[in-house]
């Protein structure tokens, strides 16, 4: 970002005593005399064994044997240790609580629509019993404890059901985006020993039906360790069968019995396997734990949305991304309803084609309480109009909640004002697969600016540091933690040296994320996008979101990203990839007039060296542009891990682009 970064003014919205009354946060905070929430985040940052132990009781978190030491730091910081002593299986908080309660059994625990128009929902109890005969069914396939359990699934119930029974028997789930390819799953196949896969026939996208499991089966060709493999009939396509390996979900789960013991687990036993992308092309396999990440979904969950019993979130996300397993243990702890859908978002149901309000329409046929989207969803959404929106019955819907990437202006207002009608809160939510959620979040008891987060999360003792380590307010820094929390990764599957380089060796003893960001004095949050995409130009730094904002301001624009390439003179120079709004054609007038509004706007000595258009550009499926493939395909240079693409053809139309 540049030195002189100008944040974002005014106070959009401010809670009213309907959201902050019956807020969770409130209850936490008169629970333990607690009067305001910067006192709050003061007490839990300065004490996080206390606030800690404090959530787990809120959230009724059961421990089959009870914890004798909440935090143990004596490996460091870089290595603490939870709940010491204490035994619990997560899924008997999440699931077995609720089917026990004759009342609680009823109410929706999954509700789901596919892209074609059929839904289903699970109650508590249907939910209980469909875990129990898939983790009888694993177990019969000769999957135990401590084994690891690949989900390659679209987004249906049985990702839900198999996420949850592998944890039941003690299992590790190692959670994968259903549009890998071959190689990327063979890679963490291999990488985690997986010994067993459950995958589907195919899904519907965009009116096709694409199929997965021969993508499953070239993958598990190439790995060894993948001894069973459990197939969901979604689609309907016709798949080979592997005789002695594979085996027919729907022929596998009537023969169960509907009980199955919970695996008694140590608190700190892995439950499960994310991985991110890495750009060396290994990716890493973030481990997290029974009592990790669940009860860190839960409370961000809890205190930054204010998810209660009874309300429906829905994340527009996928099983292989965190968000995913993070909607699924943060509702069913609250006792919520996740609603899941497995489709492209503006696509209509069979024979319908595109259908721009299809997200609207979920929100209302489903009266969903919460939203979460991405700003680049947004962005195209928005040029359809308001009234694709406003058609739909959004009374139910209480919160917005965005995370994947920084916000631009027009976007972030477009979403507030002419959808969320200027009294729905977007709470703004970052942090990451190693975090278990956030690190920034918006709040029902904070105001809220444009783009910005409210503060930290509560437990979360974030700061904004410069180069030395210090704190730094109103200038941009690094964003950094510097104390443990429960939702912290235990470090890289197999790989702890890659871990400890990843995150702490810059400070010491201090979590450096890898983001920019800054604090207003008003102490509102700002991420202003990755510090490695940070741009130097002649000692000037520039961040992408800056120059992709003034682009996105213009109409003619729909999304836009900017990256540094190497100069002589200046060091680095910026260069532009613009997608344009439907119906609009390239030109080099076009070109010009944006070439003119980024000098207005930056300055000449910041103009870029071109500007591109594109078609598209490359992202993953939780919506994040990679700037980073930008960049070394503009350059010719090695792409490394792109597993995570969700459409490769926009990286290889980069270098054509003119």
């Amino acid at each position: 970002m540049p030195d002189d970064f100008t944040f974002g003014g005014e106070f959009a919205w401010r809670p009213s005593a309907e959201y902050s009354e019956r807020s969770h946060a409130q209850r936490f905070m008169r629970q333990h005399g607690i009067e305001t929430f910067p006192a709050l985040l003061e007490r839990s940052t300065a004490d996080v064994a206390w606030f800690t132990d404090a959530v787990l009781k809120y959230l009724g978190v059961q421990f089959e044997t009870p914890y004798a030491q909440v935090l143990d730091l004596s490996g460091g910081p870089e290595w603490p240790r939870w709940c010491v002593g204490g035994r619990l299986n997560i899924v008997l908080s999440c699931v077995d609580r609720y089917a026990g309660d004759r009342a609680l059994a009823r109410r929706p625990a999954v509700v789901w629509e596919g892209e074609e128009g059929q839904t289903r929902t699970l109650t508590y109890l249907d939910l209980y019993l469909e875990v129990n005969h898939c983790a009888n069914a694993l177990r019969e396939l000769g999957v135990g404890k401590g084994q690891v359990v690949a989900l390659l699934l679209p987004m249906t119930p049985e990702a839900v059901i198999a996420l949850l029974a592998v944890a039941k028997i003690g299992g590790i789930a190692l959670p994968l985006f259903s549009g890998y390819g071959a190689g990327a799953i063979a890679a963490r196949l291999n990488d985690a020993g997986a010994v067993a896969l459950v995958t589907a026939d195919g899904f519907f996208r965009r009116g096709q039906v694409v199929a997965l499991k021969p993508t499953a089966d070239e993958a598990a060709a190439q790995a060894p360790s993948v001894r069973e493999v459990l197939v969901v009939r979604r689609a309907g396509n016709p798949v080979a069968m592997t005789t002695a390996r594979d085996h027919w979900w729907h022929e596998v789960m009537p023969r169960q019995s509907a009980f199955a013991a919970p695996e008694s687990m140590e608190a700190e036993d892995p439950l499960m396997l994310l991985y991110t992308s890495g750009t060396s092309g290994k990716p890493k396999g973030a481990v997290h734990t029974h009592c990790g990440f669940p009860v860190k979904a839960a409370q961000d969950m809890a205190l930054g949305l204010d998810v209660q019993p009874g309300d429906t979130l829905y994340w527009v996300t996928d099983m292989g991304w965190m968000m995913g397993p993070w909607l699924v243990f943060g509702t069913l702890l609250l006792g919520a309803t996740m609603f899941i859908y497995d489709g492209a978002p503006d696509q209509g149901p069979a024979g319908q084609g595109q259908m721009p309000d299809r997200l609207w329409a979920l929100a209302a046929r489903h009266k969903l309480t919460h939203l979460g989207v991405s700003p680049t969803l947004v962005r195209a959404l928005s040029p359809y109009g308001e009234a694709m929106a406003r058609r739909h019955d959004l009374s139910a819907l209480r919160y917005f909640a965005s995370t994947g990437e920084p916000w631009n202006p027009d976007p972030w207002w477009w979403l507030f004002q002419a959808v969320g009608e200027g009294r729905r809160p977007i709470i703004n939510y970052s942090g990451g697969t190693e975090v278990s959620g956030g690190i920034l979040m918006g709040s029902p008891l904070l105001p809220l600016k444009p783009c910005a987060f409210s503060a930290p999360c509560p437990g979360m003792a974030a700061d904004v540091v410069d180069e030395a380590g210090q704190p730094v307010r109103n200038a941009v820094g690094e964003l950094v933690i510097r104390q443990p929390w429960i939702g912290m990764t235990r470090g890289f599957w197999r790989d702890p040296e890659r871990y400890l380089a990843a995150y702490w060796q810059r400070f010491p003893g201090v979590w450096v994320h890898g983001d920019f960001a800054a604090i207003d004095a008003d102490g509102a949050w700002y991420l202003l996008g990755r510090s490695d995409d940070t741009i130097k130009i002649a000692g000037k730094r520039l961040g992408p979101a800056e120059v992709e904002s003034v682009l996105v301001h213009d109409p003619s624009v729909v999304e836009a990203a900017a990256i540094g390439v190497p100069d002589e003179l200046k060091g680095s120079v910026v260069v532009c990839f613009v997608v344009l709004a439907p119906g609009v054609e390239p030109s080099e007038a076009l070109n010009a007039a944006l070439r003119e509004q980024l000098i207005g706007a930056l300055g000449k000595a910041l103009q870029p060296r071109e500007i591109r258009f594109v078609r598209e550009l490359p992202k993953t499926r939780n919506a994040k542009v990679m700037r980073r493939l930008i960049r070394a395909a503009y350059l010719g240079q090695p792409l490394g891990d792109t597993s995570a693409l969700e459409n490769p053809a926009a990286v290889e139309a980069i270098g054509r682009a003119s």
